[in-house]
């Protein structure tokens, strides 16, 4: 549900005094700078009675345009989509010093090659965004979270297509998370707890969301874990009783990526196969890793319902941070073919800036490539946007 922004009623907000954001609170776009912070956007939004869909753990820091730039994906993206997805226009500098004013808010023109496309993700190599059009969605009223302990990744998949089968567009989100994951996260960042004394090899993280404030949500989600416990997928399951134990279930998660920074070295790799194949795909990939890295410790998680899986390893306790990362190019090549022989993707969220520019030119399509370096060299053919980045 979109449209175009008029210029009676708006409102402007002065945000990090950095940059400005304009909403039109009856409406369902937002026109504002790149340098609005995702959290800034998201409040104003709220303001207007409206949602900013874009949802990462960083969302405290990252802006807007970064956002945009690097095509982010987020917890959100099941539902909503990822940045692409959440943006109705832009406008950018190109590399000639012309601004292109693409700042329409319109959900269908039909007219030509869609530039607005071809700049999202692109990292600033083709152009700068410096304005864009968001979509604003229809705020939920309600929100049902639970977190599910789960023996193994085949319940855990079944678990995901009874939740969708189930919920359809009430399914706001589904990640989750290794055993290992979560003791990181409950060993390392304050005030954090397991919902559970026993743990489980795996845990997901489960929210569905309503328009309407009458229960539905909450009834959903009690159902989808009502009918697991019955087929055996589940044994158990909380579910959150208030806002603040929603956000601490969330929080879980989120800081998933910040537990493991006091565990010393860690390999990553942000990967993404079909759905179906992610249990094939992380008994594989363990394998492989624990090949080269016999006593690596594996951190997964991810979002499952797009997925998009966080696949690292930590060093041993007893080696040396510089030892086990000299295995990173090893382990890199070892976990990205086997993406590649599962016909998937070894950034699906975080880009490829230069440190995994050569891995664009290994697994990326030759024909795809060279297109690639045509449009670069159109539009920046003297190399000054972002140079050294993609490609």
């Amino acid at each position: 549900m979109t449209s175009v922004i008029g210029t009676s009623g708006l409102r402007t907000l002065a945000l990090a005094g950095i940059a400005a954001l304009t909403l039109a609170g009856c409406e369902s776009g937002g026109t504002g700078s790149p340098g609005v912070g995702t959290a800034a956007g998201a409040a104003a939004g709220a303001g207007a009675g409206r949602l900013l869909a874009l949802s990462l753990a960083s969302e405290g820091s990252c802006q807007i345009g970064g956002n945009l730039a690097t095509n982010a994906g987020g917890v959100a993206v099941l539902a909503y989509g990822n940045a692409r997805a959440q943006c109705l226009g832009i406008e950018a500098v190109l590399a000639d010093g012309s601004v292109w004013n693409g700042l329409g808010a319109l959900k269908k023109d039909n007219t030509g090659y869609d530039l607005k496309d071809l700049l999202i993700g692109s990292e600033g190599t083709l152009g700068v965004i410096t304005a864009a059009t968001l979509k604003l969605w229809p705020r939920p009223a309600e929100r049902a979270t639970a977190f599910v302990p789960v023996a193994d990744m085949a319940s855990l998949l079944d678990l995901f297509r009874l939740a969708e089968r189930r919920c359809g567009g009430m399914l706001t989100a589904f990640e989750f998370m290794s055993a290992r994951t979560l003791a990181f996260v409950t060993a390392h960042i304050a005030d954090t707890h397991a919902p559970f004394a026993d743990t489980t090899p795996w845990s997901a993280l489960i929210e569905t969301s309503g328009l309407a404030a009458d229960g539905q949500a909450l009834a959903m989600l009690e159902a989808v874990l009502a009918q697991a416990l019955e087929a055996g997928l589940i044994g158990d399951a909380v579910v959150a009783a208030s806002g603040a134990q929603a956000a601490a279930l969330w929080k879980l998660r989120e800081r998933a990526s910040e537990a493991q920074k006091p565990e010393g070295g860690s390999i990553k790799h942000d990967v993404s196969v079909t759905t179906s194949a992610l249990p094939r795909f992380i008994v594989e990939g363990s394998q492989a890793i624990l090949e080269l890295a016999p006593r690596g410790r594996i951190v997964a998680y991810g979002h499952l319902g797009d997925g998009n899986l966080h696949f690292n390893v930590s060093q041993p306790h007893d080696q040396a941070p510089e030892e086990f990362l000299a295995l990173a190019p090893r382990i890199q090549r070892a976990v990205h073919d086997l993406v590649a022989r599962y016909g998937g993707s070894f950034s699906a969220e975080h880009g490829i800036g230069r440190f995994k520019r050569d891995e664009l030119a290994r697994y990326k399509d030759p024909v795809a490539l060279e297109v690639m370096r045509s449009i670069k060299q159109s539009l920046d053919p003297n190399g000054i946007m972002n140079p050294g980045k993609v490609l």
